[in-house]
């Protein structure tokens, strides 16, 4: 059966300080790895939320214990949109990363 390639999506970070979503890419042009993860998204812990069967929120798993800490509202959003169950529930802080799934191994 022919393997079939990553999904052409564009990964965008989302930072607190910021309403527009920044393009980025890995720096293999396929998948991040989490050294790049910690890099990008400034933290030394990441967890992931899922958002729908492709797409992945990749969080700062210790955001909140930062401080300051910066609401993240483009990235709560996004999480209560796809998941609205977690609506009053939580919300992320610090930056985000929202991929296709395939895009983080």
């Amino acid at each position: 059966m022919p393997q079939t390639a990553t999904p052409a999506y564009q990964p965008h970070l989302l930072d607190p300080h910021s309403a527009q979503p920044q393009p980025v890419s890995p720096a293999n042009g396929r998948s991040f790895k989490l050294a790049e993860l910690y890099q990008l998204l400034d933290c030394q812990l990441v967890d992931v939320i899922r958002l729908s069967p492709e797409l992945i929120l990749i969080i700062d798993d210790e955001g909140k214990f930062r401080n300051p800490a910066y609401l993240n509202l483009v990235a709560t959003y996004l999480w209560y949109h796809h998941q609205p169950a977690a609506r009053g529930q939580d919300s992320i802080v610090g930056r985000a990363i929202v991929c296709h799934d395939k895009q983080f191994r």
